[in-house]
């Protein structure tokens, strides 16, 4: 297992100011596009104010980066407006919350004052909190977390969004050849025996990934690529959605109340063919690109449909992160930190989309799975709960509020998430009928 920061190197404070700087920069350049109207509203009653996700990731910096760090606040006031646990989504928009160039203003200053504290702080050793960067490292990936949410939030819109010119990388992964998913084994095997699952090493891993143990896992069958569009058009051409005996009750139930007939954004034309929306903008149903919108009971479903299931989360883990002779990466591919040649991560080069199922060759899992890293989250089978040994770290909000078995858990990170805020240990979480995520699955079959 890796022992340092993932493929970090060089100074770690000149570090955490690049990272500090990137996510910022990602923040303001996502919404430079969207009219102050559009910035105030709530798209959904599932997102938040474009704005409030803006100003709420300048608060949780200055709580952690300043307040925490026995700094001077700039706006403790400002805590309760943003205060994600107090406040659901849907409420959010009746709150005093900043408007637009108040949120900028604030976040600003918070970030000023934020770095001139950073030059006091011991950061590569002393207290857990700023050991190896932690803190920092955690509010980095918080602002990724909520780019990729904002990023939900502009799907919702009915409007036409149009990144600024230079806002997306240029990809070498653009240029890269796809092999075809057919030309693929549609699954490989996994062996059977113990692997670790888990850190106790990644210094910027969350509480819920940690402590490191070791799992045995029986012997499993596991997609080589995401269900693709095409895929899941079989199962709804097959009937799909109309068979109980494919969805758990209360996916069934839900299906019923909620009148799902094919994953959100999609639309049937009226000579049959499909289209979807992708951020306010209709356009033809790509067959080779793994499937998103989808909830858990869609996902179980369909795995129902073609005779698997899910994965568990150590299934996931084990067949991303653990090599055959007994080693464990923090990458599919490795330690060494992406690459758009690797994955397809921060923003789905070259059009905020997945790329085909058979992309990122170079980015291979040790048995041969494609896109285990980014492109769409992937479901599990797993229900949110603490490995042995959990200790809650830094406040129990993040992890241990949430677990049970209201949430199941997603790994993999999407196309809209940044390299800084996913890894083969990483575990995402939602309520089983959420589908505004960047979320698809690939199936597991028993050995």
């Amino acid at each position: 297992m890796t022992t340092d920061a993932g493929g970090r190197s060089g100074d770690t404070r000149e570090l955490i100011s690049t990272e500090l700087d990137r996510a910022r920069r990602r923040s303001l350049d996502l919404l430079a596009p969207v009219p102050e109207p559009d910035l105030v509203a709530q798209h959904s009653p599932l997102m938040s104010p474009l704005v409030w996700d803006l100003a709420h990731v300048g608060n949780y910096e200055d709580q952690w980066l300043l307040g925490a760090l026995a700094a001077p606040r700039v706006g403790a006031e400002l805590d309760d407006i943003y205060d994600a646990f107090r406040h659901p989504r849907r409420d959010r928009p009746s709150l005093p919350f900043l408007e637009p160039d108040r949120a900028r203003r604030y976040i600003s200053d918070v970030r000023s004052r934020a770095v001139d504290v950073l030059d006091t702080i011991p950061v590569d050793d002393g207290p857990a909190l700023v050991k190896h960067g932690f803190v920092y490292g955690m509010v980095v990936q918080h602002e990724h977390q909520h780019i990729e949410t904002m990023l939900a939030t502009l799907q919702l819109r009915q409007a036409p969004y149009t990144p600024p010119e230079g806002f997306m990388l240029a990809s070498a992964a653009a240029a890269l050849p796809v092999e075809a998913a057919e030309t693929l084994p549609r699954e490989v095997l996994v062996p059977a025996g113990p692997f670790v699952m888990g850190t106790d090493l990644d210094p910027w891993a969350y509480d819920n990934e940690r402590p490191a143990s070791v799992v045995d896992v029986p012997a499993f069958w596991i997609d080589t690529t995401p269900v693709t569009n095409a895929d899941y058009l079989a199962f709804i051409d097959d009937g799909g959605y109309g068979r109980a005996d494919l969805w758990a009750p209360a996916g069934w139930a839900w299906r019923q109340e909620a009148g799902l007939r094919a994953p959100q954004f999609w639309e049937r034309g009226s000579g049959g063919s499909w289209t979807r929306t992708r951020f306010g903008t209709t356009e033809d149903l790509p067959a080779a690109e793994p499937v998103q919108h989808v909830c858990w009971y869609e996902a179980d479903a369909y795995a129902r449909w073609a005779g698997k299931r899910l994965p568990t989360e150590a299934e996931w883990e084990k067949a991303a992160s653990w090599t055959p002779d007994g080693r464990k990466r923090r990458y599919p591919w490795g330690d060494t930190p992406p690459t758009p040649a690797l994955a397809n991560l921060d923003f789905g080069p070259p059009t905020f989309e997945p790329t085909a199922a058979g992309g990122s060759p170079l980015g291979a899992s040790p048995w041969g799975c494609r896109q285990m890293l980014g492109d769409v989250w992937e479901w599990t089978a797993s229900d949110f709960l603490p490995f042995p040994g959990f200790r809650t770290f830094p406040y129990r909000e993040y992890s241990e509020v949430f677990f049970g078995s209201e949430y199941k858990v997603l790994r993999g990170g999407s196309w809209a998430t940044h390299p800084t805020a996913v890894r083969t240990t990483f575990r995402n979480w939602d309520y089983p009928i959420r589908r505004q995520i960047f979320a698809g699955f690939r199936c597991v079959r028993d050995h």
